[in-house]
């Protein structure tokens, strides 16, 4: 009798543990550098050549890109699809090359630096601007978080203004208020 409690004990003592086991919150290893590398190469395949074919093996449908030159977020697999073409068509010779990289959990933190020349209109809050025909070099970094072996979000800073001076565009400063009325 004793025996048999003593292994009821053990048995119901294991499956409490394994219950707890399987119920604790699994840790999050991230990606490697290699598996970093590899989805990078393919972003860049992607922007440098726009192989737009490549899009939804690395891009997740609910991306989101916060980007330093644009008002409103790009969201989703269209909406990467869009950012990409409207950069090629403005900068047909668009390259971006990867300077740095980071990577920690399940981020990239990459350097890059992008150059191009101005041959196509461009699409900006206030419109569309006519192309410029020159060129621009620029730096940035972009944090992005990789789910899944895909990008689910990106946040790509760089100073807009350096390649919009670059481009032969000015910063008009805005007219000065009018003078209050005399009564």
């Amino acid at each position: 009798m004793k025996r048999s409690l003593l292994q009821s004990t053990k048995i119901i003592l294991l499956i409490l543990v394994c219950i707890t086991l399987s119920c604790q919150k699994q840790v999050e290893e991230g990606i490697t550098e290699e598996e970093a590398k590899a989805l990078i190469d393919r972003y860049l395949e992607i922007w440098n050549g726009g192989n737009l074919a490549l899009v939804e093996e690395i891009i997740d449908p609910e991306y989101v890109a916060h980007d330093s030159a644009s008002p409103e977020d790009i969201v989703g697999i269209e909406g990467f699809k869009g950012w990409i073409t409207s950069t090629r068509t403005s900068f047909p010779d668009f390259n971006v090359t990867s300077d740095e990289m980071i990577v920690k959990g399940n981020n990239i933190l990459t350097r890059w630096t992008a150059t191009g020349t101005n041959t196509g209109s461009l699409i900006s809050p206030q419109g569309e601007l006519p192309p410029t025909g020159k060129k621009f070099r620029v730096s940035g970094f972009c944090l992005s978080r990789v789910v899944n072996g895909k990008f689910k979000e990106d946040f790509n800073v760089y100073n807009v203004l350096d390649m919009m001076l670059q481009l032969g565009f000015t910063l008009t400063p805005p007219a000065p208020p009018a003078p209050p009325e005399k009564k």
